[in-house]
């Protein structure tokens, strides 16, 4: 069973809800029938029933929940619950009722403030910044998290290192610029994601292009810095730092440039020291391994709502609502 197989059969266990707001793109409509027939997550559709029922062309949705914000009775109390949230910015009932009646992603992500779903997944015909928005907005930062952070899941094809060819890259979707506070705790989030999504012990790589001091920079520093505060919040986990990649995940490398490190060569999560690295890295790694690429999944947001590449698949939206699905089970 491959690992989004495992995923599936998790989410299967424990049914989620979760919000598709993007009714107007026909990848949400093919990856809907699959995960109805499938049973992994109830699904609520979030749009006009006129304008679903003609863009999910022959695509059988039937299982799913159709909310229009028009009509829907809940929708005046979402108003009333955005303006308390939003009224020392400035929201009104008038903005919030022409927000929510025309920005469906607000819509799902009051609807997971609400407790009517789960999680949602969007992203696939909207920004990251689109889709975060709300989600910073109204749901805030999980008790205990500092900050909001993205990272790709990846499943590599024919692959001994990371957990059998599964690894998490953080961050790899979000912070343009971590300082060394930051990186420290997207290293931890990261690997707490690793063990709700995996069941396997997280091994923390902090990575840089240099190799226990083998180049000067203050790029380097940083990522020093960085697994010093990460050792410091949490002093089990197994995490080192600084590490060039063949030195975080070869065996052989990370014996001959790391010596007694508990993480050289065994990494499964890879911290990168800022957003370029980050996604030129995971971009690589899908194209040229041939790898999965789950994401851009979010950690430390207070319920799951996860985003997706804009050049995403059908088949990589059914993945990531059962990601969402897994994680709404552990929150």
């Amino acid at each position: 069973m491959g690992f989004i197989d495992e995923i599936k059969a998790r989410a299967k266990a424990d049914k989620k809800t979760i919000v598709l707001p993007e009714t107007e793109d026909e990848r949400t409509y093919k990856a809907a029938e699959a995960v109805l027939r499938d049973g992994t997550a109830n699904l609520i559709l979030v749009g006009k029933k006129e304008e679903i029922e003609k863009n999910k062309k022959n695509y059988d949705i039937s299982g799913a929940v159709i909310v229009d914000p028009a009509t829907s009775e809940k929708t005046e109390s979402y108003i009333a619950k955005l303006v308390e949230l939003r009224q020392k910015k400035g929201m009104t009932e008038e903005k919030a009722r022409e927000l929510l009646l025309s920005n469906y992603l607000y819509y799902g992500v009051m609807m997971v403030k609400m407790k009517d779903a789960d999680g949602m997944v969007s992203g696939a015909c909207h920004s990251t910044a689109d889709t975060l928005r709300p989600c910073l907005q109204i749901l805030k930062t999980k008790p205990g998290t500092k900050l909001v952070s993205a990272f790709f899941l990846m499943v590599v094809p024919d692959c001994d290192m990371g957990a059998d060819g599964t690894f998490i890259f953080g961050d790899s979707g979000l912070e343009q610029n971590p300082d060394p506070e930051k990186l420290a705790n997207i290293a931890l989030s990261s690997a707490e994601s690793f063990r709700t999504l995996t069941g396997k012990e997280p091994i923390v790589a902090m990575l840089s292009h240099s190799t226990k001091g083998s180049a000067k920079h203050a790029d380097v520093d940083k990522v020093v810095e960085a697994t010093k505060l990460a050792k410091e919040l949490a002093p089990d986990l197994k995490l080192d730092g600084e590490l060039q990649l063949d030195a975080a995940i070869v065996p052989a490398v990370g014996e001959s440039k790391a010596p007694g490190s508990p993480v050289a060569g065994h990494a499964n999560v890879l911290i990168f020291p800022d957003l370029d690295a980050g996604n030129i890295g995971y971009k690589l790694v899908q194209r040229l391994a041939k790898a999965e690429a789950y994401g851009p999944l979010t950690q430390g947001i207070a319920a799951p709502v996860n985003d997706l590449s804009r050049g995403c698949s059908a088949e990589d939206i059914e993945g990531v609502v059962a990601i969402t699905a897994v994680q709404a089970q552990a929150q």
